[in-house]
C-alpha cells in the first residue's frame, strides 16, 4: 500500500498555488474597488448609462430583489463596461458585499433603487393562504 503523505514538492506546489491565488485576489480588489467608486458616481448621475450602472450595482447588492437585464450592458461605453467587469470579478470572491465599501452603503443602495424606480421583485410575491 502506498502512503498518501504529501511530499515536499506537492506541498511547495500547493503553497505556490495559494500564493498565486492570493496575489490574483489582491489585484482584483486593487482594480475593483476604484471601479466600484467610479460606478457609484455614475449611478448617481442622470443618463441612460447611469440607469444601467444603478441596476447593475443593485443586482450585485441583492440579486433576488433587483434583476439585471444583461443586454443593457450594450448601452455602456467601453470604460464603464470594463469597470463593471472589474467589479463583477472582484465580487465573484467577495471580501465584503459591494455596499459595504461605503459608509452607510445600505442606505446609498436603497436610495439608488428609489431614485431610479427599480422594481423590487420580492414585493411582488403574493402570500397565498391555503
Amino acid at each position: 500500500m502506498h502512503s498518501h503523505k504529501p511530499t515536499e514538492k506537492s506541498m511547495a506546489q500547493f503553497l505556490a498555488q495559494v500564493q498565486a491565488q492570493e496575489k490574483r485576489l489582491h489585484a482584483e480588489r486593487a482594480e475593483g474597488v476604484p471601479a466600484l467608486h467610479r460606478l457609484l458616481n455614475v449611478a448617481r448621475g442622470h443618463t441612460g448609462q447611469s440607469r444601467v450602472i444603478a441596476r447593475f450595482l443593485l443586482g450585485l447588492y441583492n440579486g433576488t430583489r433587483f434583476k439585471v437585464d444583461l443586454t443593457d450592458f450594450r448601452l455602456l461605453d467601453q470604460e464603464l463596461f470594463d469597470d463593471c467587469v472589474a467589479v463583477l470579478r472582484m465580487d465573484s470572491r467577495p471580501e465584503r458585499e459591494v455596499h459595504q465599501y461605503f459608509e452607510d452603503g445600505g442606505k446609498i443602495w436603497e436610495q439608488l433603487a428609489e431614485d431610479w424606480n427599480v422594481k423590487d421583485y420580492t414585493r411582488d410575491v403574493e402570500v397565498k393562504h391555503g
